[in-house]
């Protein structure tokens, strides 16, 4: 519906009168809210986000004067104020001075769109500043839409997808930083002065080093279960920068967008190009609070496929067989996973190739047919193997990437990326590039891939979808000289085109996101994937550090996790008990990865029995809410976290002891997120094979207890840990 007044003309150059919309708007949802005004010459300001405790009038009457631009655009802010916009117009001129012309509310089933129309006083250029409150998550997206009716092209510097203002106060920021098989460790640093950017330029993938996500703690050093907390999420998968600005012991001012690195972005006129969403949350529950809001509302409107369903139990073939395929030894795996349990078998890398067989990782990627001297009777014998063990079939594929050593190559060298006269920068293997996405003729030959194997092998139920490559030859042969600098964006703008029309024609196919282990854990992919591969490290001792810091955006049933071989070539060849092992992977989405004819009997019977218990912990698992009650980061010598029901009825505990040395104090672990008033039930999964469930099993105790005073977990090995259902 209309809330009011459009702008006048002044005359036919576009200059616009002074007439502009103003008014109060408030954007909430079911617990929190945002407070807009717009200033006397029409700008657009915020002055509240939080909870349900403010209005404007009494921010007024408190005589706060807390009011800051929502889009600060450059030639308008004061020059300590970083701009969020800026565009170079045709006549050369930098500067906007955008008002608000119109606003507008769209009400939607399951949220409340807002739009703000700005116009600049000058030129024909337009902003349109969105804010999507969900109804049923506490959720705000926002994010903007930019066009123009100037003569010709303009250029875009900077185009953040928003900006929020906070009070200066005892502030903390908390972001995630890693590396290839060490993602994700979460860094508390205090918001001083100045400003602090955190970014990423691979190109291809945006999550290994720096995420772009990213909590702010209001009330001192970060909380897990108390203190006000805002939660932000760039839903991008390109490029980004969050920049945190802090001036003059007044004001936070808190950034997130497309990377402007090589990024700016050259416009035609009547085109509109939108920047990715910004998600933000609040909560006074602390950092557990935000990430249950990002997990409810992943599962409800940000993962359109898996949402609230749970994944499959599935063997990957990866680290087993490695690129050492045969359909002999396929089939054996199948024969393996399906006695285990489980539903699901993963054939990974090495299955394809004809001109240049698979056998190393430095050919084929492009060639995606079967390598008939690996696989005789070809992919569909393996699905009808599957099939006949009452279990379902997936596939891997690196559709982005080729390697020069391909057929692909030889027939399309312009499809990848690269500057013509520079000599190409090769990646893994020394051959690998990456395909230009800008080009429509890959976007298809990218969906076809995908087309061909499911229109032949309907059979198919999973894809594996990897990009081991950053962009590293920066230069299109397909855009014009013009607009090399689109590359960045107008790549993952094709990639996300490819993908809708993937998820058109197969929305039931479950496809997960890998890139060099979590490089693409972002929630700009996410929409078009039911998982993603959290790490290409599967040791269970360092996947305690790396789910929990992942966890702190994202939900189980999207981390995929899977029990690893011993001793472990990632980290030095550590040996971790396989009860160890099933439990840490028994709390995201369960996989194994391993050669099973390679397993003791110890083994193959532990993984049986984690394998029968885990389906019936999964909803609750994969669903349910997770409290985070012992970080690995608190070097307390135990982890420990926990996953309770929306009823608070049924939950399950796990418990990890991650250090080991002699007359060593474990702390008495206090549960969350029960029900004080209802009593529960301890029963003991996955018990150690051997061993009697310990002197909790069958205990009641009421949630109050389980609370505020709680229980001691008997952790008496190296590398003990316990699951517990209670109900």
């Amino acid at each position: 519906m209309k809330k009011t007044i459009l702008f006048g003309i002044c005359h036919v150059a576009f200059s616009l009168c002074a007439m502009a919309w103003q008014g109060d708007v408030t954007i909430e949802t079911p617990k929190t809210q945002l407070l807009l005004t717009t200033q006397e010459d029409g700008d657009l300001c915020q002055s509240y986000y939080g909870d349900k405790n403010a209005t404007l009038q009494e921010l007024r009457d408190g005589g706060s004067d807390f009011n800051f631009h929502v889009m600060p655009a450059f030639g308008t802010v004061d020059a300590v104020q970083a701009p969020a916009l800026q565009v170079q117009h045709v006549d050369g001129d930098l500067n906007l001075e955008l008002k608000v012309a119109d606003y507008e509310i769209k009400d939607e089933p399951r949220a409340k769109i807002h739009i703000f129309t700005m116009i600049d006083k000058l030129m024909p250029f337009t902003v349109k500043v969105f804010y999507k409150a969900y109804k049923n998550v506490d959720i705000i997206e926002t994010w903007t839409e930019i066009s123009h009716q100037e003569k010709k092209v303009i250029t875009l510097k900077r185009f953040d997808s928003g900006h929020l203002t906070l009070r200066q106060g005892d502030v903390w920021m908390t972001h995630l930083h890693g590396n290839w098989a060490a993602e994700t460790e979460p860094t508390m640093e205090p918001v001083t002065q100045g400003m602090k950017v955190i970014s990423n330029t691979d190109g291809a993938r945006n999550s290994h080093l720096d995420a772009p996500e990213l909590m702010l703690s209001l009330d001192g050093y970060p909380q897990e279960q108390t203190g006000r907390t805002i939660g932000i999420a760039l839903c991008w998968s390109g490029n980004y920068e969050l920049r945190v600005n802090t001036i003059s012991h007044k004001e936070h001012h808190i950034y997130a967008g497309i990377s402007p690195l090589s990024s700016e972005y050259v416009l035609e006129p009547k085109e509109i190009f939108e920047t990715p969403h910004m998600a933000m949350t609040y909560s006074d529950k602390g950092m557990g609070g935000v990430s249950r809001n990002f997990h409810d509302w992943a599962r409800k409107e940000g993962m359109l496929h898996r949402g609230m369903q749970t994944g499959d139990i599935l063997l990957n073939s990866w680290e087993g067989i490695y690129l050492d395929i045969t359909e002999e030894k396929i089939i054996k795996m199948m024969d393996d996973i399906a006695a285990f349990g489980g539903e699901l078998f993963v054939m990974d890398d090495g299955w394809f190739g004809d001109k240049y067989p698979r056998k190393k990782d430095n050919s084929s990627l492009g060639d995606w047919v079967v390598d008939r001297q690996k696989l005789p009777n070809g992919i569909k014998a393996l699905t009808d193997a599957a099939k006949q063990r009452h279990i379902k079939f997936g596939i891997w594929i690196e559709p982005e990437m080729s390697n020069t050593t391909s057929e692909l190559y030889e027939q399309h060298p312009d499809w990848v990326l690269q500057t013509k006269g520079r000599k190409l920068k090769l990646g893994r293997g020394g051959t690998q590039v990456v395909l230009d996405m800008t080009n429509p003729k890959v976007q298809d030959f990218v969906f076809k891939i995908v087309d061909d194997l499911m229109t032949q092998y309907p059979e198919i139920s999973y894809i594996k979808w990897d990009a081991n490559a950053s962009i590293q030859n920066y230069g299109s042969l397909y855009l014009p000289k013009s607009k090399q600098n689109n590359i960045y964006i107008d790549y993952h703008r094709g990639l996300i085109k490819t993908l809708q029309r993937i998820r058109a024609k197969y929305p039931d196919l479950v496809i997960q996101d890998c890139a060099s282990g979590g490089g693409r854990a972002n929630y700009g992919l996410l929409p078009y994937f039911d998982e993603f591969w959290v790490s290409d490290n599967t040791d269970a001792l360092q996947r305690v550090y790396i789910q929990y810091g992942t966890s702190l955006f994202f939900p189980a049933n999207a981390m995929a996790q899977h029990i690893n071989h011993v001793p472990y070539w990632n980290t030095g060849g550590r040996r971790i008990p396989v009860k160890f092992r099933c439990d840490v992977a028994m709390s995201g989405r369960l996989g194994i990865e391993l050669q099973p004819k390679d397993m003791t009997d110890e083994e193959r019977q532990q993984c049986t029995t984690c394998f029968a218990d885990y389906k019936q912990l999964r909803p609750i698992v994969q669903t349910g809410n997770l409290y985070r009650l012992l970080s690995p980061y608190d070097h307390k010598g135990v982890a420990s976290l926990m996953y309770v029901d929306d009823a608070r009825s049924n939950a399950v505990l796990f418990v990890y002891k991650i250090e080991n040395y002699y007359d060593q104090p474990l702390p008495r672990l206090r549960l969350a997120g029960l029900n004080p008033d209802k009593t529960y039930t301890l029963t003991e999964r996955d018990v150690r094979i051997g061993q009697k469930s310990c002197s909790l099993n069958g205990k009641q105790f009421t949630g109050r207890f389980l609370m505020s005073v709680g229980i001691e977990v008997p952790l008496w090995e190296d590398y003990a840990s316990r699951v517990f259902e209670l109900n």
